[in-house]
């Protein structure tokens, strides 16, 4: 929706490449995650359908609402305030509980310390350099 909703070049192109990106890789990431459950035929494909079009439809919905949008009007600040922390509430919870536990309770990972040293080293160096990021964005 931000894309859609933007007026300036200067907010549009850097929401393009970040979206190109993230749109790859999800793409990629979710079609071997598919693929490998070996869901039948039907559901593969409206698997597919269903993420191919979140993105056009957040757009669209963006230019939509862009002409009566007030992004300083109190409701939109509101409105924007949660739905950036429900989303930030579920990455977070995905992150820890779905991608990293699975990680970091594998037998090779429990039996080996210096490999788990280096993850949480990773992990914590990974949480820093994105803190840091957080202050140029």
């Amino acid at each position: 929706m931000s894309l859609g909703a933007s007026d300036f070049p200067s907010t549009v192109r850097p929401l393009v490449a970040a979206l190109t990106f993230h749109q790859l890789f999800e793409g990629i990431g979710l079609g071997g995650c598919i693929v490998q459950a070996k869901f039948p035929v039907k559901s593969m494909v409206t698997m597919t359908l269903f993420f191919s079009l979140t993105t056009p439809v957040g757009i669209a919905v963006g230019i939509a609402i862009s002409s009566v949008y007030d992004e300083n009007s109190p409701t939109a600040l509101v409105v924007q305030g949660l739905l950036e922390s429900a989303a930030a509430g579920i990455l977070i919870y995905m992150a820890l509980v779905d991608i990293l536990a699975e990680d970091f309770m594998k037998a090779k990972v429990q039996s080996r310390g210096r490999l788990q040293l280096a993850m949480n080293v990773s992990l914590l160096l990974g949480a820093a350099l994105m803190s840091m990021l957080a202050v140029w964005a």
